[in-house]
This record gives C-alpha cells, structure tokens and sequence, in this order.
C-alpha cells in the first residue's frame, strides 16, 4: 500500500549532517518505492518556501537561526499560519519525526495530531549534547527534558537509530519500539570507490604498500580528531600516514600537527565521491569519537569499503563491531590507548581482512536504506517493531 509520508527534521540539505543524510536517503528510498514525500524543514538557508526536488516536495518554515543556524526555532508569523495551514490540509498517512531536542519536533508532532497521520520520533543520540561548558550543559539538558516532556503529549511511538539510541530513550522514561538503523547503500559506496574521482596515494606521493589511516568528520574535540593525531605520532609506525577528511575548530591545531610530521595531511572538506576515493586509499578508518551520537555514517561508510575500523564505544559502534573479530573499539580516546590499537591493526594483514569481511557482511544484513526505509513504510498504527 502506497503512503503519504512526511519526514520531519529542523535541519536539511544543503546543512550536511547525519540527521540530514538520514532524512535524505529515506526519503529518496521511499520515493523510488512509489510513495508520496515531503519534507518538512526550517528555512534557515532563505530557500523556496515550497518546492519539489527529485519527486519529494520540500516544505521550510520560517525561523530564526540560533546558533548560526545548526539549531532553528520556528518563526510565527503570516508565513508560518499559510504554510502550516497548506500542510494541515495535506493529511499525511505517516509523519516521522527526526530527533527530540527542538521545537520544530514539537510543532511537528502538534501538526500530525490535528492531522490525524500517525506520528512517530525516531531518535538520534546515545546522551545528552554538550558544548564543553558545565552551566550550558546543564541548561541545555533541563531544555531537552522539557522539550521531551512536551512531544510526549503528542507523540506516542519513539525507534532509535541504534540500540544506543533506543537505551537513551529510556533516560526519559521512553520505551523505545525498536531501531530504525542508520544505513548507507553499500553498492553506491563501493562503486564510488572503485571507480575513484581521484587517486590519493599518487596525488599525495604515499608508496602503495604504506598503511594508510583515515578520519573523515567534522575536527571538533568531541570526535577525537586531535587526539587521533596524538596517537599516531605516538605509535610511530614506520611507512604510514594519516589522511583527514573534514573541517572545524581543531583544524589549526591538526594543521600544527600535519607541520610537524609530514605523514599527516589534511585534505579539508570533502564531497561524497571524494571521501569515497579517501576510504578506497585508506587501509584503516579511525573515529575516536566521545560524541552523543547515535550511529556514525563514517564508520558505515568505512565498513562498506572494507577499511578496518577503530573506534569507541560511544554511540552505536558496537552494533557494527560487536567484538574483536570486526575491528577494534576503545572505551574513549586517550591517546595511548589509540596508538596501541593502530599498532596493532597495522601489524597484522590478516586480522584486517578477516575483520573487515565480518563487517562487511554484517553491514549487508543490518544497515541498508532499503531495509530502514522499508520498515519505516510498513509502520501502521498500533504496530510494535
């Protein structure tokens, strides 16, 4: 039975993050299934109010753009009555909303109930987001309870997109229904990444048999991307390189870093089919991330092209690497710790291509768009994962 579906999330293309990504490929998934989508969103960019984009139609309501526009508030106003007006009379079978933690979701699921559409919250954190201050975290903690609080008056249903996800939801006295995984199309990666735009080993002047290790995220403390730097110089190992994909408040300090060891290189923001020639130069991916985060894209992305993996426990890792035989995660990212892991990864060939064959075929089984999206079309009212 074909739906009508709206994706809810504060934030959208051309903002890239994994909230975004995740709405952007359910939404082309469901779309290529026969299904009608829209996209709810705020107008942080100043876009179209209203229009259509591959077949999925893209609704953005006014806001003001706190936080340099990575957390919108909904602006009322004349706009916002038209528009959501023009959206109560769509009456949506489904609406999905992604993530708690603003008002937007809120609004969202205030609209769905007026609607009658079945409204369910799939949630995207293992724990509460910081900004590296005690009083601010605080703060923004007690917000996000309220914000829950009153979500809850509207919307019944949560998944998570990890079992992290779904653990955390319980935090606020939530029982999650089950996991809505965050996903990639390993066929897209893989094709992106044999058929590489560019080849980083030659262009870099790195020996075909030097191991090579990759980030690819934003240079923030949270995600580990000084400390992953730390560890490599720490490990020493001779022959290997560390490449970044990425930008962010860390990158002068990892630039300090690329000065003083010229196995270090920072290759600054990458579009899609260049990290994908990143990950196909590379032999091993690390994320030392410590960030609330559901399930990295990168670490899927990773898995995809057979890179070895080395991560933490933070998030969802362990679903992907569920133990040693997949790869290597570390319960945070002090940096000798990381250099004892990257030592070992590089020292062993075999352990690599074992492991990574694992995750492989584990990432085939769990973490498709194809069965994410399809999940998410199957939802009925009353049904329980």
């Amino acid at each position: 039975m074909k739906k009508s579906i709206c994706l809810c999330c504060a934030n959208y293309l051309p903002n890239l993050g994994g909230i975004e990504r995740y709405v952007f490929n359910v939404a082309k998934r469901l779309t290529s299934e026969g299904h009608s989508v829209t996209v709810l969103t705020s107008n942080v960019f100043r876009l179209p109010e209203h229009e259509s984009a591959d077949g999925v139609e893209i609704y953005r309501i006014p806001c003001f753009s706190a936080m340099k526009g990575r957390y919108p508030l909904p602006k009322r106003g004349r706009a916002f009555r038209r528009l959501r007006n023009e959206l109560l009379a769509k009456r949506f079978d489904l609406t999905v909303i992604n993530a708690r933690f603003y008002p937007h979701s809120v609004f969202c699921a205030k609209l769905a109930k007026r609607q009658g559409s079945e409204c369910v919250t799939i949630d995207h954190g293992s724990a509460h987001m910081t900004v590296g201050n005690r009083f601010f975290d605080a703060l923004g903690a007690r917000w996000e309870h309220f914000l829950t609080w009153r979500l809850k008056k509207y919307c019944k249903r949560y998944f998570g997109v990890s079992r992290a996800a779904c653990d955390w939801l319980g935090h606020f006295g939530i029982d999650a229904e089950g996991t809505l995984y965050n996903a990639v199309d390993p066929d897209e990666i893989i094709s992106a990444a044999e058929a590489p735009v560019c080849d980083y080993r030659s262009e870099l002047g790195i020996p075909e048999d030097a191991v090579v290790f990759s980030y690819a995220g934003r240079l923030v403390e949270e995600k580990g991307a000084l400390q992953l730097a730390q560890a490599f110089r720490k490990a020493d190992i001779p022959g290997s390189f560390l490449l970044y994909a990425g930008d962010g408040q860390l990158r002068s300090a990892l630039e300090a870093e690329a000065n003083a060891d010229n196995r270090i290189r920072i290759l600054g923001r990458l579009d899609f089919p260049h990290v994908a020639a990143l990950l196909n130069a590379a032999d091993i991916f690390c994320l030392p991330t410590v960030y609330p985060e559901g399930l990295p894209t990168s670490l899927l992305e990773a898995a995809a092209v057979r890179d070895f993996i080395i991560s933490t426990t933070y998030g969802g890792g362990r679903e992907l690497v569920p133990d040693g035989t997949y790869g290597i995660l570390l319960d945070g990212n002090d940096p000798d710790e990381l250099a004892a892991a990257m030592k070992t990864a590089a020292s062993d060939p075999e352990y690599r291509r074992s492991a990574t064959e694992k995750c492989f075929h584990l990432l085939c089984e769990r973490f498709t768009w194809e069965q994410t999206a399809g999940k998410i079309a199957a939802l009925r009212k009353g049904d329980c994962e």
